[in-house]
This record gives C-alpha cells, structure tokens and sequence, in this order.
C-alpha cells in the first residue's frame, strides 16, 4: 500500500470515528422505569421514532405475584379507559430540540393524567431524563429510567 493510500484511509477512519462520536446518544431503545419511592424497577418502556418524533410504550410490568399482572389503565379517560396498560402508548409526539426532545406528553397510568413532557439522554446513553409537568417546566417531577438490557 502506498503512502498516499494509507493516510487516505487513515484520514477517512478518523472522520468516521469523530462522526460517531459526536452524534448524541439515542432515546430510541428499551428503558426501565424506576417507582420514586421505592426505587424498584416498575415497568420497560420501549422508546420508539417515527414521523420524526418519539413514542413510548409499555412493554412490560413488573408486579408482586398478588398483583394483577395485566392491569387495566381504570383512571384513564376517554379511549384509554379500561385497556391494558401493557401496550399503552405512554409517550407522544417528543420532537428533537437541541440536546433533548421536548413538546410531547406523557401519561402517567397510575393516576391517568396526562402532563407535558420533555427527555434527554444522560450518562453516556445509559439513563434518560424524564420530566413531565403542567404548564412550566419548573413545576413538575422528574425521573430517571436506565436503559434496558
């Protein structure tokens, strides 16, 4: 190989290389919830895009052996009254806005309110950074879901 050759290619593996590096971590994946107060995991939600924005569903619960093991979202209103929290479509319409997604919602299927929503991606990718709120975004509860093996 000649010299030319191979610091074209050298050139070409260090552009790749910086490129990857610099796109941000993906929200896009399996995530686990973790309940605030008992800090055990409560559910895998998988974070999906499409159209341009993200999606979050419900793919899994994890309950005591006493519990329902398929519950029923009964706070819920409207078209989500009574279905299957497995399967719910949680997250909607988060558009990307710099460094996080913002303008979306979530669902919160405990009490069946719908808050505002915004996420970012942290810790190299490994937790994401919810926030759902009413009105403001200083006025609201923030949780932190780690990625799901």
């Amino acid at each position: 190989m000649t010299a030319t050759r191979w610091l074209g290619l050298a050139t070409l593996t260090v552009l790749f290389a910086t490129s990857a590096l610099a796109q941000a971590p993906s929200a896009v994946g399996r995530w686990t919830t973790i309940d605030d107060e008992t800090k055990k995991p409560k559910s895998v939600v998988v974070i999906y895009e499409e159209g341009g924005k993200l999606f979050g569903k419900v793919e899994k619960l994890f309950r005591e052996p006493n519990e329902e093991q398929n519950p029923l979202c009964d706070k819920c209103e409207g078209t989500l009254k009574n279905q299957p929290i497995i399967g719910m479509v949680i997250l909607r319409d988060l558009k990307k806005d710099g460094d996080e997604w913002t303008g979306g919602t979530i669902l919160d299927p405990a009490n069946g309110k719908t808050y505002k929503s915004k996420i970012a991606v942290e810790d190299g990718g490994k937790k994401l950074k919810i926030r759902g709120y009413i009105g403001v975004a200083l006025i609201g509860r923030t949780q932190y879901w780690v990625r799901a093996e």
